[in-house]
């Protein structure tokens, strides 16, 4: 492979759903094009988010156990977006305000209520509208080999009152031709409707990515390595997961004990069939990561658990706790190879992070594929730790923290030990009284955008200075997850300020 060349830059890390919005969480509208706006006034040139799959409430609506691996979230779709287009009138979208809800935090149930509703009658107005009729059926054809599969689960899944697909009857639950057709043949309308769907998400991701592209800042993508077992391509694709014969899970996914958790993290989700992956030249894989890169301009897209694709823990399928599993081996030389050839520029990012052999990081750096390096992880033993700043390589990736990390606000307040503190203190040329909480997030983002890695990341959170009550997620926790939103005014004094100061501090040190 030749050499890759990495530019010293910097971004910033923001879930979409975590945007301003009039309507209950963050979307692809109005609020997205000014935060790209407010990037560019602030030097950055990246703007990393989260997964952008379709999510599940009963997954806590996790990014990380999507429900598919290639639908999108219709949860960020902008009603502002439908009105612009002629598919809504503003009248629609009032019932939404008085409904009042807590601006800091999603109300997942009310959300997904309302934008249905509105969704659905904007489906309706659709079927009016030519124009965007005939870009509808060349997209349906062009997406066909994942899009017919899930709307069709998406459209049995309501019939059936939400179950999980493996409780549905057995005809259903088996993919049984005759009673598929059946079904599809008796539920168009709502099956178009799921499409349609898919397609206004997919329009509305082209023109953010097409403004992003004119202010030259590059959006970042994640992919979850997992799938959750409630997920049309479990459903549609059986034979490449770990299932017995009656399609229950042989093996899930997990980690072993690390910094996030004494019994390791039990995350559920079924493991995959790597010999029939190997059979099929990993062409689920290579789809999957194919679309998401649509997205995200050939970019990149952060592989998260990058270590599962070179051996993965695996569990019974009854485990209660994540730490007696075993490792398993994955043909990732060949998954690679195939990968290389599919993607000869190799546009991604490794999340690799917890547990790691030589094996999983000569492999990161055979394909110069960059890796994460936390600050917050630096200061326990700061000489030897790969995270502190004067340890990093130039090929990583520098983040003060990321989604599942505290603030590093809410960090130094509440996770650091004194021994952590202490050692930042002496890092930083301070005695330890002299920090304080309401500089922890600075004086670290001034480590991260110092260091020689070429990229830093900076979660916005922590430009803002927020404490814990800013946390996107704690590891292993099932509830009150993925709901935080910030507030205010991209064009306002106080964002315009932050830019500028934003500006300085990147230009200081070079990015």
């Amino acid at each position: 492979m030749s050499k890759r060349v990495f530019n010293r830059e910097a971004g910033v890390l923001l879930p979409v759903t975590s945007l301003p919005s009039k309507y209950g969480i963050g979307d692809l509208g109005i609020e997205a094009f000014k935060f790209a706006e407010f990037l560019h006034e602030a030097g950055q040139k990246i703007w990393q988010v989260l997964p952008l799959t379709a999510t599940d409430p009963g997954c806590g609506n996790s990014p990380y156990s999507p429900t598919s691996a290639f639908a999108g979230n219709y949860l960020v779709i902008s009603p502002e977006w439908l009105v612009k287009n002629n598919l809504l009138e503003l009248k629609d979208l009032k019932d939404f305000e008085a409904l009042n809800l807590d601006l800091n935090k999603i109300n997942y149930d009310a959300v997904i209520k309302f934008k249905d509703k509105i969704f659905r009658l904007a489906f309706k107005n659709f079927n009016n509208n030519n124009n965007l009729l005939n870009k509808f059926k060349e997209f349906c054809a062009a997406e066909s080999e994942w899009l017919d599969g899930w709307s069709a689960f998406i459209a049995i899944k309501a019939a059936q009152g939400g179950r999980p697909w493996y409780d549905w009857p057995e005809d259903l639950k088996f993919r049984k031709p005759q009673a598929l057709n059946e079904f599809i043949n008796l539920n168009l309308d709502e099956i178009n409707y799921q499409k349609f769907l898919q397609f206004i998400f997919a329009s509305q991701m082209s023109e953010l990515r097409e403004h992003l592209n004119k202010l030259n800042i590059s959006l970042i993508g994640d992919v979850p390595v997992y799938v959750t077992r409630d997920c049309a391509d479990v459903w549609q694709f059986p034979e490449l997961f770990d299932l017995d014969e009656d399609l229950n899970p042989v093996t899930i996914a997990g980690v072993p004990p690390d910094y996030f958790s004494a019994k390791g993290q039990l995350w559920g989700n079924p493991t995959y069939n790597w010999n029939k992956m190997r059979e099929t030249n990993f062409h689920w894989w290579v789809a999957r990561l194919r679309h998401l890169l649509e997205f995200f301009d050939f970019d990149k897209v952060r592989i998260d658990h990058f270590r599962g694709l070179v051996a993965y823990w695996a569990l019974p399928a009854d485990a209660e706790t994540a730490e007696f599993g075993k490792w398993l081996d994955v043909p990732y030389k060949e998954f690679f190879a195939q990968l290389e050839q599919e993607f000869p520029e190799m546009p991604f990012w490794a999340e690799n992070l917890g547990i790691l052999t030589p094996e999983v990081e000569d492999l990161r750096k055979d394909l110069e594929m960059p890796g994460m390096l936390i600050l917050q992880f630096a200061f326990g033993n700061p000489a030897d730790s790969p995270y502190a700043p004067h340890n990093n390589s130039k090929i990583n990736v520098i983040y003060t923290g990321t989604h599942d990390n505290n603030t590093t606000r809410g960090w130094f307040n509440k996770d650091a030990g004194e021994h952590e503190i202490k050692n930042l203190a002496l890092y930083l040329g301070l005695e330890p009284e002299d920090l304080d909480e309401a500089d922890a997030a600075h004086n670290l983002i001034r480590l991260a955008l110092s260091s020689v890695a070429n990229t830093a990341i900076i979660p916005m959170q922590d430009y803002l200075n927020l404490g814990a009550e800013a946390r996107i997620n704690i590891p292993s926790t099932p509830k009150d997850n993925w709901a935080w939103r910030m507030t205010g005014d991209f064009s306002s004094g106080k964002f315009k300020s932050l830019a500028l100061n934003i500006k300085a501090l990147t230009q200081i040190f070079g990015r």
